[in-house]
């Protein structure tokens, strides 16, 4: 058996308002975590932690990023981002 979806209401519900508010409430709650457990010696890098959201093909993505140039170089030794989601998935 196989499964049809509805494209069209899919990609109207991944576009919706109250879609996109949840989705921009978790990543804002993700964001203020992964500040508040930055490190900081300038404090750029956590400065530079923010939440964009953006349209895709068939939905808008909301995505927590940090921008300082030397982003890479701090979650590559302190996995801080991906900490902070995983706490927040955690907690619900």
């Amino acid at each position: 058996m196989t499964a049809k979806f509805n494209d069209a209401f899919l990609d109207k519900l991944g576009r919706s308002s109250r879609v996109v508010g949840l989705c921009e409430q978790a990543a804002e709650g993700i964001a203020a975590d992964a500040r508040a457990s930055a490190p900081v010696d300038t404090g750029e890098y956590r400065d530079g932690i923010i939440v964009r959201t953006r349209q895709a093909a068939h939905r808008t993505v909301v995505e927590v990023a940090a921008t300082d140039d030397k982003s890479m170089l701090i979650e590559s030794t302190t996995g801080n981002l991906a900490r902070a989601a995983a706490s927040r998935s955690r907690r619900g």
